[in-house]
């Protein structure tokens, strides 16, 4: 096997993060809700939030029964606010179609609203234990070292990686399960992008990478990411506004969160769209479901 899963299991278990989202009393549920919110999102803005959350909803029926305006007030500043959303629609499927109980198999939870091929396949080896290949940006590069001896992954290709994953995780549902945890973890903590730590790696031994005198990444150049003065910036602006009162509000007090009358008013257009805002009877703006 390219990556030896006794290794790095061993080194998982006595050197992985404590992250409340591991631990053995946290349910399916709070697993599903944390693959949700860490999705581009860092764990130290993540884990205050997700316990804030499992206080507030333990079960998919309590966030179900909560309005999307208080969802989205909940969710704050994680970002990407339609992820709450979808969270949201799938409580309401897991809370109605599934006796409040968070799926186990990958294909039930793929039929989930807003539950896509990562999230369903972390879902299953995470909360039980399950054998799925589950391929974020750190395993993937992983991957592209230990095995293929790159420097860093190339564009994402979902049936390759999925393939790339699948062919060495262990048989043992069980050990596969914490395999692609520690694969997971030594992609964010040790096998990072811009300053790898090798010395520091369990399998530093077996890299493809290491023995061919790790080669710099020559692939094509990944897109970086801006924010300040994005549209995904000013809807954010928009957002914390009406986040920030308890009733609707004219669109003049939206108006002042950005000069820019063109983008301002297609971000806001855009945010009605995605169903994030709704637009009351005499013609204010509020959180969707609070007002009428």
């Amino acid at each position: 096997m390219p990556i030896d899963s006794e290794l790095l299991i061993d080194w998982f278990e006595s050197c992985a993060r404590d992250l409340p989202w591991r631990r053995p009393e946290c349910t399916a549920w709070g697993v599903l809700v944390s693959e949700i919110m860490l999705q581009q999102t860092p764990v130290a803005r993540v884990e205050p939030i997700w316990h804030e959350w499992l206080a507030r909803w333990p079960v998919p029926s309590a966030l179900a029964a909560a309005s999307q305006g208080e969802v989205l007030r909940a969710w704050g500043k994680l970002g990407y606010p339609r992820r709450a959303l979808r969270l949201h629609a799938a409580a309401t499927a897991i809370a109605t179609e599934h006796g409040d109980v968070v799926p186990s198999d990958v294909d039930t939870l793929l039929s989930l609203p807003g539950i896509g091929a990562y999230t369903a396949r972390a879902v299953a080896a995470f909360a039980y234990g399950k054998r799925a290949p589950v391929v974020d940006t750190n395993v993937r590069r992983v991957v592209a070292r230990a095995v293929h001896g790159a420097g860093d992954a190339g564009p994402p290709s979902n049936t390759r990686d999925m393939a790339d994953v699948s062919a060495i995780l262990p048989l043992d549902e069980a050990r596969a399960a914490r395999f692609s945890a520690a694969l997971m973890e030594l992609g964010a903590v040790v096998c990072t992008a811009r300053s790898p730590r090798c010395a520091d790696c369990p399998v530093y031994a077996d890299c493809a990478w290491q023995k061919a005198g790790r080669p710099a990444y020559n692939g094509p150049a990944k897109a970086t990411q801006k924010y300040a003065g994005t549209d995904r910036h000013v809807r954010g602006l928009l957002l914390d506004v009406l986040r920030g009162t308890p009733e609707p509000v004219w669109k003049a007090s939206l108006d002042v969160v950005w000069p820019d009358t063109g983008q301002r008013d297609r971000c806001l257009d855009s945010l009605l769209v995605d169903g994030l805002v709704e637009q009351t009877a005499d013609g204010r703006f509020a959180l969707p479901g609070e007002h009428k």
